[in-house]
């Protein structure tokens, strides 16, 4: 903000240098400076110069410097239920503009970083307490047997991809062409950011239609694939798949990420349990070996077809061949696939969205959007796939054109089955009481016989320009002091090693 400075007149005439001529010209000239501020500097000048100023900083810290805050107003009253004592009162009538700022909780990095950033904190709790126990799953469970799978889409068509080693995206021995009189390979060494990564190598051989029904069923494929594994563990052992649960639970958490291609693959935590889940031992013939097995077995086989339509015929929903299966273990040492390595990895899919291929996150309303659209021409392509399969009766069951911006994919980015582990409202709320009890003011609600009464509605979201400043200057300063403590942590930790070495 640039610096602002008013010359002000002492009270006595016989001490005053200046003329009232200078007075004039002084004033005019500040008057001048501030219609020559920006919209965000005036709205600075306004921010700073506000009484509630300090107070409305101490809630954007609280919040953690949210990028789009939600603001409440209403009141909270906590009292004795035997006494009719009030114990503790609060009202926003008090606060800044009579209103309480909240988290507005979107899990996407390019929406409010902030939040994503504890977003994906709650999802490395819920994926490793599900590996190594914890937040109510028993201990054992990292004996388990545990896979990390990572599914893929088929190809609709070949695209430029990234390369290493300095080799060509796709060599051909002979320059052909397809059918539209465009090259069928690349002699390109393609790096990151080029802006043909994942973009087809001709639109008009790519399947777009296909791209779209793909994801539209992505969610029923996993249905069933987790049916055909079950089945192929009860075929591997001999007993039917109607009796499974009575020997094995299968058990899973799911992150669905798009690729550069904008089509969707799949990161999931696979984990066998006992019957009755993580608390009861897996039976005798369970093993990492028998359920990559299943899980191969199901990827290679598993379909689910599409209602026939006029518009393109007949389709048929398949993973892709491209399938990667390890085994998770509970050490640490040179292997990628541990628990923490897992969990970190799914908690990063988490903030991300269609976004990161280049896409919207907000919905299309209308058809006429979509040339218009902040996006490449793959992705115009694909949005308009979408919104015209969604205009055909037999497909508006899937609600493609609601989902246009997410190219038809309508699933949550995060799933799991009910026994994997703890849950997102759990941890949230430890995080709260966590919050609560560090305040001796808030000792009251533990009482038994206290009783809260509440009334909150809402009064509006977001930021001013100059409070969206000071907001990201608070969420940097907060993700600057975490690295710090993180670097001194570490350097604690090889402080300690290097001592213990030294001791041998």
């Amino acid at each position: 903000m640039r610096e602002i400075t008013a010359m002000h007149r002492p009270n006595s005439p016989a001490s005053n240098p200046f003329t009232d001529a200078d007075a004039r010209r002084s004033t005019l000239a500040l008057a001048d400076r501030l219609r020559r501020l920006s919209d965000t500097e005036r709205d600075m000048v306004r921010l700073v110069a506000d009484p509630g100023f300090g107070r409305w900083m101490e809630q954007i810290r609280n919040v953690g410097g949210c990028a789009h805050p939600i603001y409440l107003a209403g009141h909270t009253t906590v009292t004795d239920a035997v006494t009719g004592q009030v114990l503790r009162h609060f009202d926003t009538a008090t606060e800044p503009g009579g209103r309480l700022a909240v988290r507005c909780r979107n899990r996407r990095e390019t929406r409010c970083l902030p939040c994503s950033y504890l977003h994906a904190g709650d999802t490395f709790q819920l994926v490793r307490s599900g590996l190594s126990g914890g937040k109510g799953t028993p201990q054992h469970v990292r004996e388990h047997p545990r896979l990390f799978v990572t599914l893929t889409a088929p190809s609709f068509g070949s695209v430029h991809h990234l390369t290493e080693g300095g080799r060509q995206c796709r060599p051909r021995r002979e320059e052909r062409t397809c059918e539209h009189g465009r090259p069928i390979g690349c002699r390109l060494v393609h790096t990151e950011g080029d802006p043909l990564l994942g973009q087809p190598l001709c639109p008009a051989c790519y399947d777009y239609t296909g791209h779209v029904l793909w994801h539209a069923h992505a969610g029923l494929l996993w249905n069933r694939f987790c049916n055909r594994v079950r089945r192929a563990l009860a075929t591997s052992v001999g007993i039917t798949q109607s009796k499974l649960h009575a020997h094995a639970r299968l058990s899973f958490a799911k992150v669905a990420e798009y690729q550069q291609r904008a089509a969707v693959h799949v990161h999931a935590v696979i984990r066998l349990d006992g019957a009755t889940g993580p608390d009861d031992p897996p039976p005798g013939w369970a093993s990492p070996v028998v359920l990559e097995t299943a899980v191969r077995d199901a990827a290679a086989t598993v379909a689910v077809p599409v209602p026939y339509s006029a518009a393109f015929g007949e389709e048929v929903v398949r993973w892709g061949t491209e399938l990667d299966v390890h085994s998770i273990r509970s050490f640490e040492g040179d292997s990628p696939v541990t628990d923490d390595r897992v969990a970190a990895y799914i908690a990063k899919y988490v903030g991300k969205s269609v976004s990161e291929a280049g896409g919207s996150d907000r919905p299309i309303t209308s058809a006429a959007e979509i040339p218009y659209a902040a996006v490449n021409d793959h992705l115009r392509s694909l949005m308009a796939a979408c919104w015209n399969l969604g205009g055909l009766p037999e497909m508006e069951h899937l609600r493609l054109r609601q989902w246009t911006h997410a190219l038809g994919y309508r699933g949550h980015v995060l799933t799991k089955s009910r026994l994997y582990s703890t849950t997102y409202g759990i941890l949230r709320a430890a995080r709260v009481d966590h919050v609560r009890q560090a305040d001796p003011l808030n000792a009251v609600d533990d009482d038994q016989t206290a009783v809260t009464a509440s009334e909150w509605r809402y009064v509006g979201s977001g930021h001013s320009p100059a409070e969206a400043e000071v907001a990201a200057g608070v969420a940097c300063d907060l993700a600057d002091a975490r690295r710090l403590y993180k670097e001194a942590k570490e350097d604690e930790r090889w402080a300690g090693t290097a001592d213990r070495e030294g001791e041998l």
